[in-house]
């Protein structure tokens, strides 16, 4: 019984009906090896039959399709399905954040002026480069956050690539005015607490700047760091003419409030994470700064892919109703035995499959 029991596990494993109680109606689809609807017609000899394979493999086709035609109902009225499954792969990907700078500044063009013509904003063409990236990534689990004036979490770590598309949709929607980076990465940081795979891992910021830091955001990230291993790139957004990153000021008035985006810079080196930089000032640069961030992110990853319920109820009836089909037309094919006078009668084409051997 236990043999029994595997096999028949086996063989509805991932399979199942919504109305299980319907599935004994499949008794029925022993009636067509029982009788027949065509017309049986004896025969005084078994010698006046012909030995006709054609006919017995038709008469066998037949009963075969009636079989199929009350199975195929009985499935599709219990509502057969496959069940939603869960399959373990292997790819290349991490489990990363974007984490979106949603000032606005980023409504600017790359010439930090509103853009005109056949100019894009900042934002804009973070979003056409992002919606890309995601694309040449179909196996990371993304997570969406944004920051202006306070940390706004837009959307956890997940598969589901069409969620992510709708979430980097939205980064270019107007923005506020001031820029919470340090926030913002707490926050960014945040989303790795409970993934428990041994994925890579990765943040990358967005921004076209930065503002002073406060002492205890600086603490909590460094611990955020310390606990959650993470790579982190930072493709800044500069605007032409501005200081960048790599700039150090020769008047000597080198601080955080005069150079806050070269001080975060020197910050986020100082946390103790694999961290790259990229300064871009076109979205030519944006584009080749995230080819770069998408070679670098390439490791092996096991992730688990998801396979929704599907229904067969219509294939099902589908197939029942192609072997209704079948069946009427070999029964609207059959003919009558027709009087040929008075001392008997004679067949016009019957078919061989109703004639029976007599014993």
């Amino acid at each position: 019984m236990n043999a029994v029991g595997a096999v028949w596990e086996g063989l509805t494993r991932g399979w199942g009906v919504d109305h299980p109680a319907v599935l004994a109606l499949l008794l029925l689809a022993l009636l067509p090896l029982m009788a027949t609807a065509f017309r049986r017609r004896g025969i005084a000899s078994a010698g006046l039959v012909p030995d006709d394979p054609l006919s017995r493999l038709v008469g066998g086709g037949l009963r075969v399709a009636g079989v199929v035609a009350i199975v195929a109902l009985v499935l599709g009225l219990a509502g057969l399905h496959r069940r939603e499954q869960s399959v373990e792969r292997e790819g290349t990907g991490a489990h990363l954040v974007l984490l979106l700078d949603r000032s606005s500044s980023m409504d600017n063009s790359f010439a930090d002026a509103a853009p005109t013509g056949d100019q894009e904003s900042k934002s804009a063409a973070a979003k056409r480069l992002l919606a890309q990236f995601v694309a040449r990534r179909p196996h990371d689990r993304i997570a969406v956050a944004a920051f202006s004036t306070s940390p706004m979490p837009v959307l956890p770590l997940t598969d589901h690539h069409e969620v992510v598309d709708a979430a980097i949709d939205a980064i270019d929607r107007p923005g506020l005015a001031f820029t919470d980076v340090g926030r913002g990465l707490a926050l960014a940081f945040s989303y790795f607490a409970e993934d428990t795979d041994e994925a890579s891992r990765a943040v990358l910021l967005v921004s076209d700047g930065a503002a002073l830091i406060d002492r205890r955001v600086q603490d909590m990230l460094r611990d955020a760091a310390a606990r959650t291993p993470v790579h982190l790139y930072w493709l800044f957004l500069r605007s032409r003419g501005a200081p960048g990153i790599y700039d150090v000021p020769t008047s000597g008035n080198d601080t955080a409030q005069a150079n806050p985006e070269r001080h975060l810079h020197l910050f986020l080196q100082s946390l103790g994470v694999p961290y790259r930089a990229f300064e871009a000032t076109s979205p030519q640069a944006v584009a080749q700064a995230i080819t770069e961030i998408d070679r670098q992110e390439t490791r092996p990853i096991r992730y688990v892919e998801r396979i929704p319920r599907r229904d067969l109820v219509r294939p099902a009836f589908l197939v029942a109703a192609i072997a209704v089909a079948l069946l009427m037309a070999a029964k609207l094919a059959e003919r009558q035995l027709r009087p040929a006078g008075r001392g008997g009668t004679k067949a016009e084409g019957a078919p061989a499959t109703d004639l029976r051997r007599a014993a």
